[in-house]
């Protein structure tokens, strides 16, 4: 689903933002050679900036997944949430930094059950989470777990679930135009 923008921003860059995003945006540009255009719209808020900036750090070094894990959570719910930006972002992750297989990566971009047992279970709750708000069946949990994920594997979600709102919700009111970095990696309308 590609949004409209209903919000009339310019992505910032550490030269034109405020001293509070600057600091963030030139931290990013430092790490990844570019100024993600998705970043440069939450800088107008300083605040969701670093909101977005801290779950997403404490996701990937807290949450207990691993990385082609932790990519097939956050591919699970920017897809479900509808953002292209997201989805062509987590893509290219997937494929060239976390090493998700190609096979899994094309299912779950596909929206077609995994090769590999255990992230397709991971990617139906992670799904089934954001279909529910939060409020999955029993049944659900109890797949999940049989997977051979924990307890804490499902606050790690939630965590997940709360960064890709912040992300996915801006993309969606700014109409973040998807960078030439994961352009490759747009999923198909």
């Amino acid at each position: 689903m590609s949004a409209d923008p209903v919000l009339d921003l310019a992505p910032l860059t550490p030269e034109t933002a405020e001293p509070k995003a600057r600091e963030k945006l030139e931290a990013a540009k430092s790490k990844l050679g570019f100024v993600p255009n998705m970043y440069g719209n939450m800088g107008h808020l300083p605040e969701l900036l670093e909101a977005y900036m801290s779950a997403y750090q404490g996701f990937r070094e807290g949450a207990g997944f691993t990385p082609p894990e932790q990519e097939v959570v956050f591919l699970s719910v920017s897809l479900e949430n509808g953002c292209d930006y997201c989805a062509a972002a987590h893509s290219m992750l997937a494929e060239k930094v976390s090493k998700v297989p190609a096979d899994s990566l094309a299912a779950l971009r596909d929206g077609r059950s995994l090769p590999d047992a255990k992230l397709d279970a991971l990617a139906k709750f992670t799904r089934r989470m954001v279909e529910s708000r939060g409020e999955p069946a029993k049944a659900d949990v109890e797949a999940f777990l049989s997977a051979g994920y924990e307890s804490r594997h499902v606050l790690g979600i939630i965590l997940a679930i709360g960064v890709k709102t912040y992300s996915n919700y801006t993309n969606h009111v700014a109409g973040t135009e998807i960078d030439e970095a994961f352009a490759g990696h747009a999923v198909p309308a």
